[in-house]
């Protein structure tokens, strides 16, 4: 990393201020070249950048900010870094650029100030990885549990995993170094089998756990399926609180997925219009709507069927798709229609409502909310990510061999141990994880 990088970190388009950075060996020299003195670390201050070596003659004015400097190791990325908070015109972005350019530095690439915090020290790949998610934060939720995993609360979590295993291998290198020690071994499986069969348990509770925090942080997708003009984009407009899907006493107004995104208890949920399900029909593009919409029905974390009681459409094919924990919504409730009798699977969720006259919006919307975020908890560490879950199912497993081995072969009960240690140790990046660095920091804008 012997290259100086600068991106503006603020973000992109006209803006009354703008933040770039600049990082590397050569920041503070190139700093100050362009105020043309030596700033003082760690302290704002109102600066004329100027091109040292203008090339039309004049006086090389890129404009007038605050400047703040940063010695190494103190700063984001544990280098020398200098900041500029400058107006955001294209103009001035674009003088500057050309300026810092001239003087030696590169354009970063993506994610390559927080990779340089994460090489120095400064991050661990867990804190980075919740560096990501706070940028991506929608909900308050999100934002919870991206600032406690950027905290740490994993990590030293993670790292106490690691210890505790290592506190096991102790007794297992013991039956290693004195193998002729007739109590040796016994005393090493009292020892070490407890701890083991503790370790894993807690271990396996946590990996139970990590369905709610990717949902925290990934959201879930919904699907509201039904016949034709049973209501659906009605009551999407009403869960949206705008008019996102067209709504019309015409039926199959709706051939394709129409999707928003609502704010359900703090989990982002992306919810899906699809067109009408039902019987046979001429209309190619009907058919091909009514394919994608059991292609989301089925691929959907929950589904909201919706039918109208008073609808000649056949609901079977509706009902088909819905499972244990989805809803079955009767819409069209002030019209008060006889109920039809309908084979509704086990554990559907049914709800009557009106989005016209809201009767049993609320509660539905209520209901739908905790079905979708009850019990999420973002206070504590969390396995936020499919890496996260497979290196504890990893520990998991090594650790299960390790015990089943104490007694019959501690070294390789040992190397099991160490296995497991290794893996935990991939949640912060302290051991093999370069193969996955490239798609963690794609994930990040230039600039960051």
């Amino acid at each position: 990393m012997t290259d100086t990088i600068y991106a503006r970190a603020s973000g992109a388009g006209k803006a009354g201020v703008a933040v770039y950075r600049l990082s590397g060996p050569r920041a503070l020299e190139i700093a100050e070249q362009l105020i043309g003195k030596r700033s003082k670390p760690r302290e704002a201050a109102l600066a004329a950048l100027r091109d040292p070596a203008p090339g039309d003659g004049g006086d090389g004015l890129i404009d007038r900010g605050l400047a703040i400097v940063f010695e190494k190791p103190a700063s984001f990325t544990g280098e020398d870094v200098a900041e500029f908070h400058l107006h955001g015109s294209r103009a001035v972005e674009a003088s500057l650029y050309e300026t810092l350019s001239r003087l030696g530095a590169r354009p970063a690439e993506a994610g390559e100030f927080t990779l340089r915090a994460f090489r120095n020290g400064k991050l661990d790949l867990a804190q980075v990885e919740a560096l990501a998610d706070l940028i991506e934060a929608e909900t308050t939720l999100q934002k919870k549990q991206a600032l406690g995993q950027l905290d740490g609360r994993l990590s030293a979590l993670a790292e106490d995993w690691r210890k505790q295993i290592l506190a096991v291998l102790a007794p297992l290198e013991a039956d290693i170094d004195f193998p002729d020690e007739g109590d040796v071994p016994a005393a090493v499986a009292a020892r070490a089998g407890p701890a083991i069969q503790a370790l894993i348990a807690s271990l396996t509770t946590f990996l139970k756990q990590a369905g709610r925090a990717r949902t925290i942080r990934e959201g879930v997708s919904i699907a509201v399926i039904g016949p034709p003009n049973a209501g659906k984009s009605s009551l999407v407009n009403a869960l949206a609180g705008s008019d996102v899907a067209i709504v019309s006493d015409i039926a199959g107004t709706t051939r394709d997925i129409v999707e928003t995104r609502l704010d359900l208890g703090g989990i982002v949920a992306s919810v899906a219009d699809t067109a009408g399900i039902h019987g046979a029909s001429d209309d190619r593009i009907e058919l091909e709507g009514m394919r994608r919409a059991r292609v989301r029905a089925e691929a959907a974390d929950l589904r909201v069927g919706v039918l109208d009681p008073a609808s000649v459409y056949v609901s079977r094919e509706t009902l088909e798709l819905l499972q244990a924990g989805d809803f079955l919504v009767w819409s069209k409730a002030d019209l008060e229609p006889a109920i039809p009798a309908a084979a509704i699977p086990a554990g559907v969720h049914v709800a009557e409502i009106s989005v016209k006259s809201r009767h049993g919006l609320d509660e539905f919307v209520a209901a739908l909310r905790d079905a979708v975020a009850g019990g999420a908890d973002a206070g504590g560490p969390a396995l936020t990510r499919e890496r996260h879950a497979a290196a504890v199912a990893e520990a998991i497993e090594a650790l299960a061999r390790a015990e089943a081995l104490i007694a019959t072969g501690p070294e390789l009960a040992a190397e099991d141990a160490r296995l497991a240690a290794r893996a935990l140790g991939g949640i912060t990046g302290a051991v093999g994880v370069e193969e996955v660095l490239g798609e963690i920091f794609s994930s990040f804008c230039i600039g960051k």
